[in-house]
């Protein structure tokens, strides 16, 4: 017989203390951390254990003793459900200030050198409707929350649009309304979703790998022009064709039309052939004149007036001369490098994806940059004392590695090749941090700025200007 799980207690008017890693408060009870989403410092609360280690626990709030001060009214009516933006009920200013403690901790609990006065958080102009891209997924098994489920309420219709739930894959919360982007994104959403209702069209069954309507792109450029891109769980021309008809006759201020039959497990659509339906094959975002092609693989920015703020920051940190030679390392379409490419001598980037350096050669070429160069592979491989001989050493890098940071052989490569300077752009202040520490030996840091880029989320870009010492 199986041993009878023990139940975890609720405590009982705990004061919350402060903000923790991954979006969550903190609170302490006895000798014991406390980790809980969706409160605020000074909320007391009771606190329901879902689980429980030897010196922290996890839990959910069971039930709101006395609100902080401090909360605010979150505007969306899927908050704490979606997962997708856990401090709605948080101030902007406090969010701003918890992300810049987070880089502060990053700094000085995971790279542990010196560093000057961590500057305030860059804010974002726009808290709301800030992303130009979404994506969304169609389920035919529609998560119910709590609330539906003890309502005894049938639901015989599980169709549903909208987001991943955290940590299950096969969960889809239907969204009615998503203040993320502009409110054309719910509109074509929520359009398609009734038109496939009403035509009987399927929705993707995220276990059994079947169904029409499988994913939803939605991108809206700072220039105005918009991008959607339809995903197929089924081979169906007949219904694929009802379906981008649909799209294209009741949205015409659609620039770029497109569509893809994917019937692989995954979502990802970066092996997959996307077509052309109506229009052209991408927009544009514009930048201090700078036009940005972004193709439907494309990766840019999603927050693209905080993108400016971001680079602007890079470019400032770097100190770049007219005679400098400038690598920009996970270049990516090559944005930051064609927006410096014109204060220096020639940029050098290098990014792992194809289809991203080919988009950074038209993005050159589209502005009149003749000043770059740009190669694909993956970093520690193309990143090479050889190719640093070949091409020359830089006076500065630029570097925006993804989450994960970097390879130990580049930061190695890196320190042989001594660049004056280096400015560190990164989504992780945590994998930034470590690498800091592991080019300490030869540089030291000054200036750390933080940008937000999302928000209402937990997440924070920050940047860190290095200068060599030996």
């Amino acid at each position: 017989m199986a041993r009878k799980r023990k139940e975890l207690p609720i405590l009982k008017g705990v004061k919350i203390a402060d903000i923790a890693a991954e979006g969550n408060a903190v609170a302490r009870v006895d000798d014991m951390v406390v980790f809980v989403p969706f409160a605020a410092p000074g909320d007391v609360v009771d606190v329901k254990i879902d689980r429980k280690r030897r010196n922290y626990a996890e839990g959910h709030i069971d039930a709101m003793v006395e609100p902080s001060p401090i909360r605010v009214v979150p505007r969306c009516e899927h908050f704490t459900v979606c997962g997708g933006c856990r401090w709605q009920h948080l101030p902007y200013d406090v969010q701003l200030d918890a992300k810049r403690q987070q880089v502060v901790d990053a700094m000085r609990r995971i790279a542990k050198v010196e560093i000057p006065e961590v500057k305030p958080t860059l804010g974002s102009g726009n808290v709301w409707e800030y992303r130009n891209k979404m994506e969304y997924t169609f389920s035919n098994k529609r998560w119910l929350t709590r609330e539906q489920l003890l309502s005894g309420e049938e639901f015989a219709d599980r169709n549903g649009a909208g987001f991943h739930i955290p940590g299950a894959f096969d969960k889809v919360l239907d969204i009615n309304r998503c203040f993320l982007q502009d409110h054309l994104g719910d509109r074509i959403r929520l359009f398609i979703k009734k038109f496939a209702l009403s035509n009987g069209l399927s929705f993707y069954d995220l276990r059994n790998q079947q169904g029409l309507l499988r994913t939803l792109m939605v991108r809206i450029a700072s220039t105005g022009q918009v991008m959607v891109v339809m995903s197929f769980g089924q081979d169906d021309p007949e219904s694929i064709k009802k379906v981008m008809d649909a799209i294209a006759s009741e949205f015409p201020e659609i620039t770029s039309l497109m569509y893809v039959v994917n019937l692989k497990v995954n979502d990802s659509l970066a092996d997959q052939d996307i077509l052309l339906y109506k229009g052209v094959p991408h927009i544009e975002e514009e930048m201090e004149g700078l036009k940005f092609r972004v193709g439907p693989k494309s990766f840019y920015q999603t927050n693209s007036a905080q993108a400016y703020e971001l680079y602007s920051v890079a470019r400032e940190f770097a100190q770049i001369k007219p005679d400098d030679l400038v690598y920009d390392l996970y270049t990516g379409t090559g944005t930051i490098a064609n927006f410096v490419a014109r204060g220096c001598r020639q940029v050098i980037g290098i990014e792992y994806v194809e289809d991203a350096i080919r988009d950074a050669r038209i993005n050159s070429q589209v502005n009149g940059i003749d000043n770059t160069l740009f190669y694909a592979g993956d970093m520690k491989d193309v990143l090479t004392d050889e190719f640093i001989e070949k091409h020359g050493r830089p006076d500065v890098m630029i570097v925006d590695p993804p989450r994960a940071g970097m390879h130990q052989s580049v930061v190695d490569t890196i320190l042989r090749a001594k660049p004056q300077r280096i400015v560190y752009v990164s989504c992780n202040p945590a994998t930034q941090a470590r690498d800091i520490a592991l080019l300490d030996v030869s540089y030291k840091v000054t200036h750390i700025q933080p940008v937000d880029m999302f928000p209402h989320t937990q997440h924070v870009e920050n940047v860190v200007a290095m200068e060599l010492t030996r």
